[in-house]
């Protein structure tokens, strides 16, 4: 349903568009072109068959595509990485530079703030 209002909140126009589509849909024209455009796409898919669609690929089509096989082949987390630091914290050696990741939040949160500005 379509409610326009004016400056002073009158409704200017009420409309029920689902109401008409029902209409269009019901029309005696509309199932005579939904009845031909089947007939078409019938007609289309008799004539293709026994012959193969081809489809070619840009180059930076193809390598888009191998891209994202690369990347979808690729772990979402370095085992090896996880178990290197797993062992240095179990043994207490690992330390953390609470300054340099104060420094990091503080440069990615004045990073986030000059996009969020700009947009």
């Amino acid at each position: 349903m379509k409610i326009t209002h004016n400056k002073v909140g009158q409704n200017l126009n009420l409309t029920d568009s689902n109401k008409a589509d029902r209409a269009k849909d019901k029309s005696p024209l509309n199932a005579v072109s939904t009845e031909s455009q089947t007939q078409n796409l019938k007609e289309i898919a008799s004539a293709s068959k026994g012959e193969a669609a081809q489809v070619k690929l840009s180059e930076r089509a193809q390598d888009i595509r191998q891209a994202k096989e690369l990347a979808m082949a690729a772990p979402d987390v370095d085992m090896e990485k996880v178990e290197k630091l797993r062992k240095l914290i179990d043994e207490g050696k690992y330390k953390v530079d609470a300054k340099a990741v104060a420094d990091r939040m503080v440069n990615d949160g004045l990073l986030n703030l000059g996009q969020t500005n700009n947009e």
